[in-house]
């Protein structure tokens, strides 16, 4: 394909991609914003109520990490498949853009805790018992505290999630989800567009590159270690 060809095409298909690339950035933000919403208050409970932590709960830690084990080991294609029922019961399809967002966010939820508990790990345990001694809360310690100081990484784990949620997002395209994964199915690999697959993949690696940016700009900025 000339230069010439590729520009035409590109003008004629800019709606379509244009569209797509909005429907990817909606999955992924709403998707986000849920995920973490739910996700870091479930990787803080795991934290702390591990043994040894600052509200030791062993049987609720066992249960949790049970649940968030199962949700990280089910590959999402199959995740998408299998909760249809719960899809459709939420928001009355299982097929589109907003539909995509359900698998999207139960996907994320376990992702993120994993990585939250991982991030407060790395908080030092003397910090801890210097504001224990010091009378505080256990929820001033962990606002004050874990929170503030595994701030970067926190940043950092948010950031590796988006990503991840961008490909998810892809292969939702493979059901109907809408995107620019749905669009390199239907015409890239449905009709065997070269063009298509090649300019959707081209526009996800930069969505993931800006995501990245952005994600490591912040964790410079939140870094004082």
């Amino acid at each position: 394909m000339s230069i010439n060809t590729m520009t035409d095409w590109l003008s004629h298909n800019s709606n379509l991609l244009l569209g797509a690339a909005w429907e990817t950035i909606y999955m992924v933000t709403v998707a986000g914003i849920i995920g973490f919403a739910i996700g870091i208050p479930l990787g803080v409970i795991l934290h702390i109520s591990k043994k040894g932590g600052l509200l030791e709960n062993p049987r609720l830690n066992t249960i949790l990490g049970a649940i968030v084990n199962i949700g990280r080991s089910v590959p999402f294609l199959v995740l998408m498949v299998a909760i249809i029922p719960v899809t459709k019961i939420l928001v009355g399809t299982f097929i589109g853009t907003t539909a995509a967002i359900v698998p999207l966010t139960i996907g994320a939820i376990p992702f993120v805790a994993r990585l939250i508990e991982g991030a407060l790990l790395e908080v030092p345990a003397g910090l801890v018992e210097a504001a224990q001694s010091m009378g505080a809360t256990p929820t001033q310690i962990i606002t004050k505290v874990l929170l503030p100081e595994a701030l970067p990484t926190i940043l950092n784990s948010v950031t590796i999630t988006m990503v991840t949620l961008v490909s998810y997002s892809a292969m939702a395209g493979t059901v109907g989800g809408g995107g620019l994964g749905d669009v390199a199915i239907r015409y890239g690999f449905h009709r065997y567009d070269i063009a298509v697959m090649a300019v959707t993949v081209v526009m996800l690696i930069v969505l993931v590159q800006i995501i990245q940016s952005i994600g490591d700009a912040l964790v410079r900025r939140f870094d004082h270690r």
